[in-house]
C-alpha cells in the first residue's frame, strides 16, 4: 500500500512538470485538450461505476418508498385467511369503573397472533411421538429504551415490574418491564377477514426487481453498502466460535458471575 501511494504522488508530480511545460509552450488553452494518463482513466472508471451505483441505490430506495405508499383499495369481496387472537378485558373488568384506564393500557401491551386452525394448536414431537398443543401468547414486554417511548403515566407505571432477564447471546442481564396483572385481560378468537389490499404497480415493481437482480447478479451488494453507509453488514458475535460452543463464563471476573446468578434467583423468584 505504501507503494502504491508513493508511485501515486510521482505519478502526480510527473503530470504537474509536464503541464507546465505545455503551459509556457502553448499557453493555457492547451489544459483543455490535455490527454490523461493510463492510470487516471482507470480511476476514472472506476468512479463513474461508483457514481452510477450510488445513483441506481437512489432510484430503488425511491421505487420502494412510493411502492409501499401506494394505498390501499377494497376487496370485493372480502375472504377468511385463518383466524387472529388477541387479548381484550374480562367481563368483570370491562363493566368495571377501571375499564377505560386499563383499555388505554392494553392498546400499547397488546399481541396479536394469526393461524390457520380455530383453537390454536402447533405440532411439537417429544420421544419420537407427535402431539399438538395450544400455542402460547403473551402480553408485549418492553426493553428500558422501549418502555421509556411508551409515554405511560406514573399511575400506569405502577402496573409494571422491572425484571432481569438473561439471554445466551447477550454479554450481561438486560432489564425488561412486565405487566404486573396479566389476569385482566383473556385472549379472545375471531375470523381473520380481509377486506382490502394494497395497490399494485407492475412496471413499479418490474423495475425494482431489475434493479434488485442486477446488483444480486453482479455481486455489488458489499460495494455499494461501503459506498452508501460506509461498510458492509457484520454481525457483533464472535466469528471463531460457534454459537452452542461459546462458553457463557468466557473472560468474565468472579465478581461478575456472582452478581449475574443472584439477578436470575432474584428474576425467577
Amino acid at each position: 500500500m505504501k507503494y502504491r501511494r508513493n508511485t501515486w504522488i510521482i505519478d502526480q508530480e510527473k503530470q504537474i512538470i509536464m503541464d507546465k511545460k505545455l503551459i509556457q509552450q502553448f499557453g493555457t488553452d492547451i489544459l483543455c485538450y490535455r490527454i490523461r494518463a493510463a492510470r487516471q482513466k482507470v480511476r476514472m472508471q472506476y468512479e463513474d461505476f461508483d457514481k452510477q451505483l450510488i445513483r441506481l441505490n437512489k432510484e430503488y430506495i425511491e421505487l420502494r418508498h412510493r411502492r409501499n405508499n401506494l394505498g390501499w383499495e377494497p376487496l370485493i369481496p372480502p375472504v377468511q385467511k385463518g383466524w387472529k387472537r388477541f387479548f381484550v378485558l374480562r367481563k368483570d373488568v370491562a363493566v368495571s369503573r377501571h375499564a377505560e384506564f386499563f383499555e388505554g393500557i392494553l392498546k400499547k401491551i397488546n399481541t396479536y397472533d394469526w393461524s390457520y386452525r380455530k383453537n390454536f394448536l402447533v405440532k411439537r414431537r417429544k420421544g419420537g411421538r407427535k402431539f399438538y398443543v395450544t400455542k402460547p401468547q403473551k402480553l408485549r414486554q418492553f426493553y428500558e429504551w422501549e418502555f421509556k417511548r411508551q409515554n405511560f403515566d406514573d399511575k400506569e407505571r405502577q402496573y409494571f415490574d422491572m425484571v432481569y432477564v438473561y439471554h445466551r447471546s447477550h454479554l450481561q442481564p438486560t432489564v425488561k418491564y412486565v405487566f404486573r396483572e396479566p389476569w385482566l385481560f383473556v385472549l379472545q378468537v375471531r375470523p381473520n377477514i380481509i377486506d382490502k389490499v394494497k395497490i399494485r404497480d407492475h412496471e413499479l415493481e418490474a423495475r425494482i426487481q431489475k434493479i434488485e437482480d442486477y446488483i444480486e447478479r453482479n455481486s455489488y451488494g458489499g460495494r455499494r453498502d461501503k459506498l452508501v453507509y460506509g461498510g458492509t453488514y457484520r454481525c457483533c458475535n464472535d466469528w471463531d466460535e460457534r454459537e452452542d460452543e461459546r462458553n457463557p463464563l468466557k473472560n468474565k471476573p468472579l465478581t461478575r458471575i456472582l452478581d449475574e446468578l443472584r439477578w436470575n434467583d432474584t428474576s425467577h423468584a
